[in-house]
């Protein structure tokens, strides 16, 4: 069997069989598939983790996702705004700790208030860290026009996770209407890409009713769709979402975790030169899960400079970490984990994706 697995893995094209028996491997044959991961990421984006200062400015969200603790109507979190001047603060300290790149994320909204506040807020930090701070942004579904004017301002790398590519698991997991639309989610991927930005997307691991083919399916997307980076990560359930019910369904949770990296490393082997996050999920479950990640094809790392008060109220899903910690804290601690994955902390450096140069410049 395990020559089995080193045929798949040398293979030059995966097919939608090979990519699901490699995400169901574990044991002997898994160590098989990270050796070769580990190798891929080596040779296509070497030794360096690069940073991403994750700056989770407002849990407000116009969304009714069904997984997520911080949709519209959960009563139960306490609603945060972070100040301007506090987001533009915590760019600088990542700006002077040399992290290089920054991550704005929130909760979802498309109103001009929140459209023009964000561009404001790109100038700004631009103004404040010479224009050397790379801006990633994760704020969901946006106009042509929006996403232009983000790009303009100096947003250069968009984070819009397809959470599923298989429309009627997409379906089962959002609302059934004009907010929640799997084509709209589609064409804003396509639009990003348009207009220029680093495109990114990724998927949760382990929804209910989800299976091995699914998952070999997301990446097979991500592969035709030619991403140039991903953020994904275990799928682990709210008790202040509808999606809970459905927690009789899911895989146990060291499946999931076991099914994530295997993720992350095929994925590094099927697209060589993207940029992959180490994601927070991982850390929930396992206090070493982002080592491991990183050990096995991821390059990226996301430690969190949100003002630690307004941290807890930003959950998408239970027990994530690291919400008591202060952004000295968290960097640190990225510092050790990185070190602990036999990988060099990119410091100083945005860290593009590779892939994004090779498919513009080919």
């Amino acid at each position: 069997m395990a020559n089995d697995i080193q045929n798949i893995i040398n293979k030059t094209e995966l097919n939608l069989q090979d990519l699901s028996q490699l995400l169901n491997l574990e044991g002997e044959e898994q160590k098989l598939l990270f050796r070769k991961a580990e190798e891929v990421q080596l040779k296509y984006v070497g030794n360096k983790v690069y940073y991403r200062g994750l700056i989770e400015f407002s849990n407000v969200c116009s969304k009714n996702c069904y997984y997520c603790g911080i949709r519209k109507d959960n009563k139960n979190v306490e609603r945060y705004n972070i100040s301007d001047d506090d987001i533009v603060n915590a760019a600088v300290f990542a700006w002077k700790n040399r992290y290089a790149s920054i991550v704005i994320q929130g909760g979802e909204r498309s109103d001009n208030h929140f459209v023009n506040r964000i561009d404001h807020l790109i100038k700004r930090i631009k103004e404040a860290t010479n224009a050397e701070i790379g801006i990633t942004l994760s704020l969901g579904e946006q106009t042509k026009e929006t996403y232009q004017k983000w790009f303009n301002s100096g947003a250069h790398r968009y984070l819009l996770r397809i959470e599923s590519s298989t429309k009627e698991l997409y379906e089962q997991i959002h609302p059934k209407d004009e907010l929640h639309h799997f084509n709209t989610r589609l064409n804003c991927l396509h639009l990003l890409r348009k207009i220029g930005y680093q495109t990114g997307t990724g998927v949760m691991i382990g929804l209910p009713g989800q299976t091995f083919d699914d998952l070999a399916r997301d990446l097979l997307f991500m592969k035709e769709f030619d991403i140039d980076m991903c953020g994904m990560g275990p799928y682990i359930e709210h008790k202040d979402t509808p999606l809970y019910k459905e927690r009789h369904k899911l895989w146990h949770i060291g499946k999931r975790f076991n099914t994530a990296l295997n993720m992350i490393a095929v994925l590094r082997i099927l697209m060589k030169d993207i940029n992959i996050a180490a994601a927070t999920a991982l850390q929930a479950i396992d206090p070493m899960g982002r080592e491991k990640a990183l050990k096995h094809g991821a390059n990226v790392i996301m430690p969190n400079i949100t003002p630690t008060l307004n941290r807890k109220n930003y959950q998408l899903y239970e027990n994530k970490p690291c919400i008591d910690e202060g952004a000295e804290d968290c960097g640190n601690c990225m510092n050790m984990r990185i070190e602990l994955a036999n990988r060099e902390v990119g410091l100083g450096q945005w860290g593009d994706s590779k892939h994004y140069f090779n498919r513009t410049n080919p």
